[in-house]
């Protein structure tokens, strides 16, 4: 547990948050985000940082994750009813920049195998690398479905311009526990990130996509 936040706080603004969704129900499954505001930090000067973590639980049931594969990864993500495409495939994009960049909105992240991931910047430009979406590597050592699970569950914190920061760390059919586990791991592991730990923070809040901030520090 992180020191500044006690257990039952962070229960309790958790129940709140729950609770505020199941009272005004949406059509959809809320993601809960973990909010932050950074203080005594010059985005300017500072060092901006960026790093990723693997949560216990998968925060969005809905992520979508296409392979760009070489034959045998296409075959299994095919066997799978995993989104896939070939270097074919891509070439086919012809570096466009609209088509690369609606792929780039079409999927959440990707996964490569070995022998693409370099050929990437060559077919397709940089649009998913501006998209934030550079692929993940796949290698045929491990399971197609694991490297998935694992790419569905990982977060990134990265600094920008701005001073406040979001991640999605749940969603609002997950239980306390679930959410507590996600929200715990992801502030500890950016509080990890900044040079002055918590002097860095100056506040954190979760809240439902459309439910009302709820404050941990």
């Amino acid at each position: 547990m992180s020191s500044k936040i006690s257990r039952d706080s962070l229960y309790e603004s958790v129940q709140e948050v729950l609770k505020g969704s199941a009272d005004n129900k949406r059509k959809f499954t809320e993601t809960v985000e973990l909010q932050i505001n950074l203080k005594n930090y010059d985005p300017q000067k500072d060092k901006r940082f960026s790093g990723t973590v693997k949560l216990k639980h998968i925060p969005r049931p809905k992520f979508r994750v296409c392979i760009l594969g070489d034959q045998q990864h296409c075959d299994e993500a095919k066997a799978n009813g995993i989104p896939c495409m070939d270097a074919e495939a891509l070439k086919k994009l012809n570096k466009n920049k609209k088509l690369v960049k609606k792929l780039a909105k079409k999927y959440d992240a990707f996964v490569a195998s070995d022998s693409l991931i370099k050929q990437i910047p060559r077919l397709l430009g940089p649009g998913l690398n501006k998209a934030g979406k550079f692929p993940t590597l796949l290698t045929h050592n491990e399971p197609m479905t694991n490297k998935i699970e694992e790419v569905k569950a990982t977060i990134k914190f990265q600094m920008k311009k701005v001073l406040c920061l979001a991640v999605a760390v749940g969603h609002v059919h997950m239980s306390d526990e679930e959410l507590v586990a996600n929200i715990n791991l992801s502030i500890n592991f950016l509080v990890s990130l900044l040079k002055k730990n918590w002097q860095n923070v100056k506040s954190l809040y979760i809240k439902s996509t459309m439910g009302k901030p709820q404050r941990l520090y």
